[in-house]
């Protein structure tokens, strides 16, 4: 079967346009949203198509660009920490007194970025952050007097384990968010997940993850939840709007990114970096209005 897809899940731009019974936005305003992946409207292209529930305006103070690193990694993020761990909500967070240890693999990619933010706004500590070469950007969200540190990944998986073991500080381990699950970052939290009762979850839908130990749920975490039952729309609907008000106030921050010249045209070069390993705590921009034979950008 023959499925019309545009890929680009991450449009931010001016609505040129409203559907039928959409009230909360209006011809020309500045909005961010995640595109329903695998559809036709993608953001690679001069307009694209949106959900209201997965869309949300951008703060004067916020570019185009930061507003476009957030849409999918921020929900993933979501999703994982919410929906999967079921870890305390932002606006309802955890007690100081409550110890509420979790491992963040990935800490400096965009959707660990955003996983941090969250858990820190929701008062989850330690945070026990995984990182390589994006390690002093992740010192930035961390608060060390509550327990927080960055380990660095690259030190191989045995010494990996042994740094989460020490930061536990005798504490259990029974939540951990993988937001790389690859290269051995799950099987390193395995020998450190306290089981039974220990949950991980992964963000690669269809692997095959092996190695799970007896008692461990390993949940996959999935973005595209958002877009099935009417309680995931709400859940998607929520948090498109509370990203929205985390920026403005402040406390939630976009990811660093990069645009790459030539619009369209530089996709491939992007891809390119990514396969050689060269993005670290960056997203790739592309500003279709820089295309060759596009005009201004709309949404």
């Amino acid at each position: 079967m023959n499925i019309e897809v545009n890929q680009g899940d991450d449009p931010a731009g001016y609505v040129h346009e409203v559907g039928e019974g959409v009230t909360e936005f209006k011809k020309g305003d500045r909005v961010a949203g995640f595109h329903e992946m695998l559809k036709p409207g993608g953001s690679y292209a001069e307009y694209s198509v949106l959900w209201a529930h997965t869309t949300f305006h951008i703060p004067e103070n916020i570019s185009f660009e930061e507003a476009a690193t957030i849409p999918l990694a921020a929900i993933t993020a979501a999703v994982g920490l919410y929906r999967e761990l079921k870890l305390p909500q932002p606006w309802t967070p955890a007690a100081d007194s409550e110890k509420n240890p979790l491992v963040i693999w990935g800490a400096s990619s965009a959707v660990g970025a955003f996983v941090l933010q969250l858990a820190k706004k929701s008062n989850i500590h330690p945070l026990i952050t995984i990182a390589g070469k994006g390690e002093d950007f992740v010192k930035q969200y961390l608060e060390p007097s509550k327990g927080d540190v960055v380990i660095d990944y690259r030190k191989g998986e045995e010494e990996t384990a042994k740094a989460i073991k020490d930061a536990l500080k005798g504490e259990k381990l029974y939540k951990a968010y993988d937001a790389v699950s690859d290269h051995g970052s799950y099987t390193t939290i395995f020998k450190v997940l306290e089981a039974p009762g220990g949950i991980i979850t992964t963000v690669l839908p269809g692997k095959k993850y092996e190695g799970v130990p007896e008692g461990v749920q390993n949940l996959v975490t999935s973005c595209g939840k958002v877009f099935g039952e009417p309680v995931d729309k709400d859940f998607g609907f929520v948090y498109s709007k509370y990203f929205a008000r985390g920026l403005a106030e402040g406390w939630f921050k976009a990811h660093p990114y990069e645009v790459i010249p030539g619009g369209l045209g530089g996709v491939k070069q992007g891809l390119t970096n990514l396969r050689d390993g060269k993005a670290s705590a960056v997203k790739y921009i592309f500003k279709i209005e820089d295309t060759e034979g596009v005009g201004k950008s709309n949404l």
